[in-house]
């Protein structure tokens, strides 16, 4: 289905960017808009959403307690988006770790949680899921050298749409991890894409702000700027996503991005409240 004459020609006045974009009612399963959806592309902070599916799953199992305390070490120190970083304290729980990391993505908290839950069951259980193209490659590094993944994560729209449809039908392992993964998800604080023209309060949305409810990761670096999730209203649900990826070293295309990502957020809201 084609987007939006609004999305469309957003798109259109920034060629140089390479877009994956997908929207879907997910009561219907009807295709609100896309566009190169199968295309994969870096997705930065987005692939956190499989360290949280992946923690609630061994919290479910048993095999990790979300009271168990954490300690941040010297190898988890990382810079940028967080705020463990600027606290006192130097051990957090489980719980409180999942939490920092839906809300702020918080760089900090997701080391020392995946530390503590292993890349490698992360990405088991994403192979479990069906993902091929969604993957969490790392552990989150101020600098990425000639050794190391080449991304933090990536993805296509249309996993990442099918993600979210699957969590909101309580069917990414098990109904309780899906409810869990989406409660650490439901505070995030980061409204600047998709979700800037829904005017919702940054701080105070978690329980619905005027019929709206949101449910999203987001996903910032050079060249790089994604947003995957669910949004909710009085007349339906849409799961969506949009990833926009141009060369870091060529102009800077943040706000024209950004333009597009609005757009898309004005266009998806008469799917959710008339």
């Amino acid at each position: 289905m084609p987007l939006t004459p609004d999305v469309s020609r957003a798109l259109a006045d920034i060629p140089d960017v390479q877009w994956s974009v997908r929207a879907v009612d997910v009561a219907t399963g009807r295709e609100l808009c896309s566009h190169d959806d199968a295309a994969v592309l870096p997705t930065a902070s987005v692939g956190k959403v499989l360290l949280l599916v992946e923690t609630a799953r061994q919290v479910e199992a048993g095999e990790l307690d979300p009271a168990q305390p954490l300690p941040r070490l010297a190898e988890d120190a990382v810079q940028d988006s967080g705020i463990w970083q600027l606290l006192a304290a130097d051990r957090l729980c489980v719980a409180d770790l999942a939490h920092l990391v839906g809300i702020v993505s918080d760089n900090l908290a997701t080391n020392v949680l995946l530390r503590r839950v292993g890349l490698d069951r992360v990405q088991r259980t994403t192979d479990h899921l069906g993902l091929r193209r969604a993957r969490l490659n790392d552990r989150v590094r101020d600098q990425r050298g000639p050794g190391d993944p080449w991304t933090l994560s990536e993805g296509s729209a249309s996993e990442w749409v099918d993600l979210f449809t699957r969590l909101a039908a309580d069917a990414v392992v098990s109904a309780w991890v899906s409810r869990r993964v989406l409660a650490w998800l439901r505070a995030g604080a980061d409204l600047s894409m998709v979700a800037q023209p829904l005017g919702l309060d940054p701080l105070a949305h978690a329980d619905g702000d005027r019929g709206l409810r949101l449910w999203h990761k987001t996903g910032t670096d050079d060249g790089t700027r994604a947003d995957v999730g669910l949004l909710s209203g009085p007349d339906g649900t849409v799961a969506y996503a949009a990833i926009a990826r141009w060369d870091p070293s060529g102009e800077d295309r943040r706000m024209p991005v950004l333009a597009v990502m609005h757009a898309l957020g004005r266009a998806l809201l008469p799917a959710v409240a008339h």
